[in-house]
C-alpha cells in the first residue's frame, strides 16, 4: 500500500507540471485562436507528460493484471460460476481501461 502510494504521488507530481506551467508567449498565442500550442524552450512538460504517461499506463497494467490472476484463481476454485467471473473481470477491465485513456490525456493536454 506504501508503494501505490508513493506512486500515486509521483504520478500527480509530474503529471501537474505540465498542466501548471504557463507560458506567457503561449497564452498570447492561445488567445490569438490556436488551441494546439507547444511552447519552446520548456523540455520539463514534455518529461513530465512523458513521465505522468508512463505511471498511467504501469498503474493500469498492474490493475488488469490483478484483475485477470484473481478471476483465474477463483475460476480454478469455482469452475460453475466461471461464466459471471469473466463477466465482473471484464467490465472491471473495461473501465480501467477507460480511465486510463481518459487520464493519458491530460498529461498531454497542454
Amino acid at each position: 500500500m506504501k508503494k501505490f502510494a508513493i506512486l500515486s504521488l509521483l504520478a500527480v507530481l509530474f503529471t501537474a507540471v505540465p498542466a501548471m506551467a504557463q507560458d506567457h508567449a503561449v497564452t498570447a498565442d492561445v488567445a490569438a485562436g490556436s488551441s494546439w500550442v507547444i511552447p519552446t524552450g520548456a523540455p520539463g512538460i514534455a518529461i513530465g507528460a512523458s513521465i505522468g504517461a508512463g505511471l498511467i499506463v504501469i498503474g493500469a497494467a498492474k490493475g488488469i493484471g490483478n484483475i485477470g490472476s484473481s478471476a483465474v484463481e477463483s475460476i480454478a476454485r469455482q469452475p460453475e460460476a466461471g461464466g459471471r467471473i469473466f463477466t465482473s473481470m471484464l467490465l472491471s477491465a473495461a473501465l480501467i481501461e477507460g480511465s486510463t485513456f481518459f487520464a493519458l490525456l491530460i498529461p498531454f493536454l497542454r
